[in-house]
């Protein structure tokens, strides 16, 4: 038996495997934890050693119950972080929720924002939808262009709007486009490109989104929005609507609901 897991990993998709696993393992009561470094091991300035004793550390000796990222002193929940640095040694952020540990002199774990233990068994998803895209809306993207990205064998879309979660309301073509995206039941998630806070319905060139049936976000990280957006489309047997419920739940505290953003760790 073992207490946890520690996976040694490159750093420029790090965010991405630690996301996919936090939802395919469904029911974790043990802590998985990724890390790596910025400098190779072999090097004398290299990271390596610090991120990968501590992650023994703290896989070891606390119940954390989730899939986690350590790197720089900081233990992070895997589907809140995000890579900010390729150069720095603390290149990882959790921007919208807190750190779950920190290490220096003390280690110090933040019992409140650990996810909650589970009685339920482990289970294992064990199939992802490929057929996923990343859609960065910009001033001049055209309809042309969309339909470009938006092809038959497209099943998801995360979008990354503007600020709170707004495109231009006037671009009417762009907008029948995704609206006839949706009607084919291409399931399409709006988050904002913004590294802090989430996305809001308050503005009307928000709302139209969701008038043509575009699937709120909230507050998750692009790498979250997509593995989580490529597991939910795994699952063939589920319901379009079924998707999109389950897109919009926080099911691994990926994601805060309303305007109740926490503070970055």
């Amino acid at each position: 038996m073992y207490n946890g897991t520690v996976f040694l990993h490159g750093t420029d998709t790090l965010a991405y495997t630690g996301s996919a696993l936090s939802f395919l393992l469904e029911g974790l009561q043990k802590p998985v934890i990724l890390t790596g470094s910025q400098i190779s091991i072999f090097e004398t300035r290299s990271d390596a050693l610090s991120n990968f004793i501590s992650s023994v550390i703290l896989a070891g000796c606390n119940n954390i119950p989730e899939v986690c990222i350590f790197f720089a002193n900081k233990l992070m929940r895997a589907n809140r972080t995000t890579k900010i640095s390729s150069s720095q040694f603390d290149a990882f952020h959790s921007p919208n929720y807190p750190l779950l540990a920190e290490t220096g002199a003390k280690l110090v774990v933040n019992q409140s924002s650990l996810w909650e233990s589970t009685k339920k068994s482990l289970q294992v998803q064990h199939s992802l939808n490929p057929n996923v895209i990343l859609l960065v809306l910009y001033p001049t993207i055209t309809a042309a262009v969309l339909n470009g990205f938006l092809n038959k064998s497209v099943a998801g879309v995360v979008m990354r709007t503007y600020g709170s979660g707004n495109m231009c309301s006037t671009c009417k073509e762009v907008i029948n486009v995704l609206e006839c995206a949706v009607s084919r039941e291409v399931l399409i998630v709006n988050i904002t490109q913004c590294l802090h806070g989430g996305i809001s319905a308050g503005y009307e060139t928000g709302e139209i989104l969701y008038t043509i049936g575009v699937t709120p976000g909230y507050d998750m990280t692009v790498e979250a929005a997509f593995t989580k957006l490529c597991y939910v489309l795994g699952f063939p047997e589920l319901s379009y609507q079924k998707r999109v419920n389950l897109m919009k739940e926080n099911i691994r505290g990926e994601l805060t609901k309303g305007e109740n953003i926490h503070k970055e760790g």
